[in-house]
């Protein structure tokens, strides 16, 4: 048999577990809290993984090592900042949105959070919520399937246009089906994979050469600055790489977790569980690159024709091939984890926050739950058509539109939890100037200087802040659900 067909065997083994999870599912979704939220269901370590898993995607096993590969351990800024920003994130905005969104109207999506948090009537904000959603979660999933293809392009000399329709078929399937309850429990195995692969890769790498000193020794010999976090950075250089840790509070795929979880009380396990999933696997994907980097350099006779493809390389020439076609099925966990996601919150979007909001639709949940499943094939057919011409790289594609969330719903999400006087005025126009900021950035030349996320979310910020001292009006409603939410968080810590 030989090695390829024992990577493929590995390969469908993992498509057929993802599908047979998605069929699961479909059996515990009869109505579109359900679909779109899980019910709110998910214990702690379902949460955290789910999280981490839609959180990194190829990022993690491909763009993140192949930018250390080239430039050094200065990318690895990029990595902190991520870590510090999900701790942040887990510590101050997960127990705060999971009671507010129950108290304002059991909401289940940011959009109608938002609008049922600020008493629009009008829902301006919740629709142009969910434009901007639609809009930047365009560029993510089509990030996804670019990935998708550059897999099996460098894994398998397979053409970039089947494996980026396969990919995008098992996702759509087990999504479309089951919902976000699929997502979830198809997450965990996911994060589980991409955990061991970033531990497995890095240590066989390590051992073939010899061990850590004489991998170190290697690197140093044709390059020192790629260890060192500093050489090849700037100073904007690395506000912009930390501040990707800024994106957390506003990215709908990860906080929505914080709102399906169980309760309060299991925020703070999800929290210590993700976070070490996190450090550990930013931790491996940075070796991966190092120790790939290394193993290159001693075997001249191998040549690598992409640096995003490190560790699907290695993969494949360390370790036997049933291993490799698991190692490999990590990738594609990865890329498949986070469009899933992407696909789901996107499709809340259009049912839940745009055509009930312009429709004002009140039909049977059947109905809501089989529209969701149409808007996740619509969207994917999209995001096929972006990706169809591979024009930028897997980590271009993913930094404008995290970019992009970040600057147009951290700010707000941020301020509605903490600031009783932010105003549904405030939040449209801090999320437009967000969005719009971040846009006109990333296609500008100042990109290349700056991260967009940083303008973007400074100058959100400072249009919620000046638009809500200038709008606020008193709210007996708001007031008593700001109070309601402080007062059960309250209750939590008392416990």
């Amino acid at each position: 048999m030989s090695e390829t067909t024992y990577q493929i065997m590995a390969i469908v083994l993992y498509f057929l577990v993802m599908i047979a999870i998605g069929l699961y599912s479909y059996r515990k979704t009869s109505n579109l809290d359900d679909y779109m939220l899980g019910g709110r269901s998910l214990g702690p370590v379902t949460s955290a993984l789910s999280a981490g898993a839609s959180d990194m995607s190829q990022w993690l096993l491909m763009g993140l090592p192949g930018a250390i590969y080239v430039f050094g351990l200065a990318e690895g800024w990029m990595a902190i900042g991520l870590a510090a920003g999900a701790w942040v994130n887990w510590l101050i905005i997960a127990p705060r949105l999971r009671t507010y969104t129950e108290v304002s109207n059991n909401s289940i999506t940011i959009p109608s959070y938002l609008d049922s948090r600020f008493k629009n009537n009008t829902k301006v904000l919740r629709i142009a919520s969910g434009i901007v959603i639609l809009l930047y979660f365009t560029f993510y999933v089509s990030s996804g399937m670019v990935a998708g293809g550059v897999f099996f392009q460098s894994a398998f000399d397979v053409n970039y246009h089947t494996g980026l329709m396969t990919v995008a078929a098992v996702t759509i399937i087990y999504t479309l089906v089951g919902g976000f309850l699929a997502v979830s429990f198809t997450d965990v195995v996911q994060g589980t994979m991409m955990f061991l692969a970033l531990i497995l890769v890095p240590a066989l790498t390590i051992v073939s050469l010899g061990g850590v000193g004489e991998t170190v020794t290697i690197v140093q010999d044709v390059n020192p600055d790629i260890l060192s976090f500093f050489a090849a950075a700037s100073a904007t250089g690395v506000i912009s790489s930390l501040a990707w840790g800024l994106g957390y509070f506003g990215q709908p795929h990860i906080i929505v977790r914080f709102m399906a979880i169980k309760s309060v009380k299991e925020t703070t396990s999800a929290r210590r569980i993700g976070i070490s999933w996190m450090v550990i696997s930013l931790v491996g994907a940075a070796a991966t690159a190092i120790s790939g980097f290394a193993f290159f350099q001693a075997n001249p006779e191998l040549t690598l024709a992409d640096p995003e493809a490190v560790f699907i390389v290695l993969g494949q020439l360390l370790f036997h091939p049933f291993i490799a076609g698991l190692l490999l099925a990590a990738v594609l966990a990865a890329i498949m984890s986070t469009v899933s996601s992407q696909l789901l919150v996107t499709s809340s979007a259009l049912v839940e926050d745009i055509f009930k909001a312009v429709f004002h639709a009140d039909a049977k949940d059947k109905t809501y739950v089989n529209l969701g499943r149409l808007a996740v094939l619509a969207v994917s057919l999209i995001a096929m058509i972006f990706a169809w011409q591979q024009n930028d790289t897997i980590l271009g594609l993913v930094s404008f539109a995290w970019a992009g969330f970040g600057a147009s719903f951290g700010p707000v999400v941020l301020l509605s939890l903490f600031w009783r006087k932010t105003t549904g005025s405030g939040a449209l126009w801090g999320m437009i100037v967000g969005a719009v900021v971040v846009f006109a950035w990333g296609y500008s030349p100042l990109s290349g200087y700056l991260y967009e996320i940083v303008p973007g979310f400074i100058l959100s910020t400072a249009v919620i802040i000046l638009v809500s001292l200038k709008t606020y009006k008193p709210n007996k409603e708001i007031e008593a659900e700001f109070n309601e939410t402080m007062s059960r968080l309250q209750e939590h810590k008392n416990k």
